[in-house]
């Protein structure tokens, strides 16, 4: 039986089942509320680990969490992500991991979550006009600085882990990865062997898993949903995995927490393993998240 629970660098313990907040309405209204109510639901059922970024909403959605949620009930982490900006004449993203521009990324962060320490940071994608080491020791030095307490990556390969490894210690990797696309297991494999954690993205394929007949007929079997099989399975994979599914309901957040208590059988894993994984390539997912956006409605 696979622990439900994970300490991120050694010692910044989170329930493995985590919550991806991207998918969260920001704007005034209704669907703000319901954002809120989702958040709030999230850390009463027990999660302890939300993912954001500054790229989501360009800082609302960070807002967002903040407003549902601070004063931080203890043990709860809101794990952000830098290293993104928004071009001003197109609107359109660009990677910009210049140290001052994540210095600034990351002052904006503290000031919106409401906090003077962020347990996890993780670069949101290696910016190839700035040099790697760069990057990574600017985040090095937030972290003496006391603004930061862990690093992570996110959509990298086995040699970039690698590569920033030799300047820092790296607690994280976030990359696209499920039962369906195994583009990174290279990287999952990486990860485990050095006890880093892996947040997989895209956990539930976009919401196609049902669609796989073997992954209907091993939810039928089980009496869950391909959903929730999609999720036991990536918890089984491997005991670094930290999924982190969003959705806008609280019907489907109940639903995909409660994957953390189905227990696959070996024949059914067995079956699940034999699935292809041939999903996007990794050129998609080194290029942006638009996926992400059907995750789960």
């Amino acid at each position: 039986m696979s622990t439900t629970v994970f300490r991120i660098g050694g010692d910044l313990e989170v329930r493995r089942l985590g919550f991806g907040a991207m998918r969260l309405p920001t704007d005034p209204g209704p669907d703000r509320e319901n954002s809120l109510a989702v958040a709030r639901r999230a850390v009463e059922l027990g999660v302890t680990l939300i993912d954001t970024a500054h790229m989501y909403g360009w800082g609302a959605n960070e807002e967002l969490l903040a407003e549902a949620l601070h004063p931080y009930p203890d043990g709860v982490h809101i794990t952000t992500k830098v290293g993104i900006a928004r071009s001003v004449p197109s609107g359109e993203w660009t990677q910009d991991a210049r140290p001052d521009a994540l210095r600034e990324q990351v002052e904006q962060a503290l000031r919106r979550l409401r906090v003077e320490h962020i347990g996890l940071l993780q670069l949101h994608r290696i910016d190839p006009r700035t040099p790697l080491a760069d990057q990574i020791g600017a985040l090095r030095d937030l972290r003496a600085e006391g603004k930061i307490g862990r690093i992570g990556l996110s959509e990298v390969t086995v040699g970039e882990l690698a590569a920033a490894r030799e300047i820092t210690d790296i607690a994280s990797v976030q990359n696209r990865y499920n039962l369906l696309d195994r583009t990174h297991e290279p990287v999952l494999a990486a990860c485990e062997a050095a006890g880093i954690a892996f947040l997989p993205w895209a956990t539930v394929a976009w919401g196609q898993s049902g669609a796989t007949a073997e992954i209907a007929a091993v939810a039928a079997e089980a009496g869950a949903t391909p959903t929730q099989v999609a999720l036991a399975w990536l918890l089984g994979h491997s005991p670094v995995v930290l999924p982190i599914p969003g959705t806008s309901r609280i019907a489907h957040l109940e639903e995909n927490l409660a994957a953390e208590g189905l227990r696959l059988t070996e024949a059914q894993r067995t079956r699940l393993d034999r699935l292809s994984g041939a999903g996007a390539g990794e050129g998609e997912g080194k290029n942006g998240e638009q996926g992400n956006q059907g995750e789960r409605e």
